[in-house]
């Protein structure tokens, strides 16, 4: 049967402008001088995720060929690819992701690029679980945790992660299992919201989202989207002065909340905590971690993790301070800014 062939999207003006739109951007392969052009400008192609401190995660893990690694967080497959690179071809990463949309793509994305089942294994499974994967594929030489969510699941509209455009309000990592960020506000009472959005963001205006969420709900108004949201976080902030700084004030408003759903509807903390919790475990002796935080919580549990881990003499070196990705990174890519890694080293 002859295969139809696929229209691309249409858009007015001469620049595409939604996401669905950009289909060039979709398209790395095809059109490599487009995406050349877009990331030339500080800004991240529509569908890709421009990997943070790549040279500084590689320097500290000392990939030698024939070793066994882990990319616990395998998003679109940046980082991975690198570490295998190092391999030369001999030895052998398992990847894991629980998103079941990209994790796909990724798969195809490194199989095209030579790198397939003998050198790279793809699973989908949650990071929570590295002990049963270290039984079965490990215990591993390098360890890499990229935490927080990739740029092609924020800019999807369909994915719900953010504020500034239309879309289903989701969050989850995996659309398939637990609840939606919509329906888990159904769930919450006005004091465990307002406690979720200081726990998990830090929220100064928590108390003030928490009463207007609660009140447009018992309106029985709808809160299923994205811009349904900003708009209970405006009404919160209504009392505010109207001056230049008001603006700014509800843009880190809404990114700090819709943060904090993320947060809550994933579990992160919690699948955080597992994972540092068995981390030795599925490291080989003297082998070696690193991780990648975006959120002030996350960076103190690693850190106090990692200190713990020093004391007991479980790690024979730990990093002693952040490391931060290079200016001239943050300024070719804005979203590297809040990135914090660090490191240990298992007793060998």
């Amino acid at each position: 049967m002859e295969q139809q062939h696929k229209r691309r999207v249409r858009y007015k003006g001469t620049h595409p402008r939604k996401f669905e739109e950009k289909y060039k951007e979709h398209n790395p392969e095809k059109y490599a001088d487009t995406i050349e052009k877009v990331i030339s400008k500080g800004s991240t192609p529509a569908g890709m995720h421009r990997s943070i401190m790549v040279d500084e995660i590689l320097d500290f893990l000392q990939i030698q060929p024939g070793q066994k690694g882990l990319d616990a967080t395998l998003g679109y497959g940046g980082h991975t690819r690198r570490m295998l690179e190092r391999l030369q071809g001999q030895g052998h990463i398992c990847a894991l992701d629980v998103d079941p949309i990209e994790i796909v793509k990724t798969r195809e994305r490194l199989e095209r690029a030579g790198y397939g089942a003998q050198i790279l294994t793809v699973l989908q499974e949650n990071f929570a679980d590295i002990d049963r994967i270290a039984a079965e594929h490990g215990p591993f030489d390098f360890i890499l945790a990229d935490l927080g969510v990739s740029s092609m699941q924020i800019d999807d509209p369909d994915r719900g992660f953010s504020y500034k455009v239309e879309g289903p309000l989701d969050l989850r990592l995996n659309p398939e299992k637990g609840v939606s960020a919509a329906d888990r506000l159904k769930e919450l009472t006005q004091d465990e919201l307002a406690g979720m959005l200081v726990e998990n963001a830090d929220e100064p205006f928590a108390a003030e989202i928490a009463a207007e969420v609660i009140r447009t709900l018992r309106r029985r108004e709808p809160i299923q989207t994205t811009t349904q949201l900003k708009a209970v976080i405006e009404r919160a902030l209504s009392n505010l002065p109207d001056n230049s700084e008001k603006k700014d004030l509800v843009k880190k408003t809404c990114q700090r909340t819709f943060q904090a759903l993320r947060i809550d509807v994933n579990s992160e903390f919690e699948v955080l905590e597992a994972f540092l919790d068995k981390l030795p475990g599925a490291l080989a002796p003297g082998g070696r971690v690193a991780i990648l935080t975006f959120h002030s919580g996350e960076d103190r549990m690693v850190k106090k993790a990692f200190r713990q881990g020093k004391k007991q003499g479980v790690y024979s070196g730990i990093s002693d301070e952040v490391l931060r990705p290079s200016a001239e990174e943050c300024r070719q890519n804005g979203r590297a800014r809040s990135t914090k890694m660090r490191w240990a080293v298992k007793n060998g």
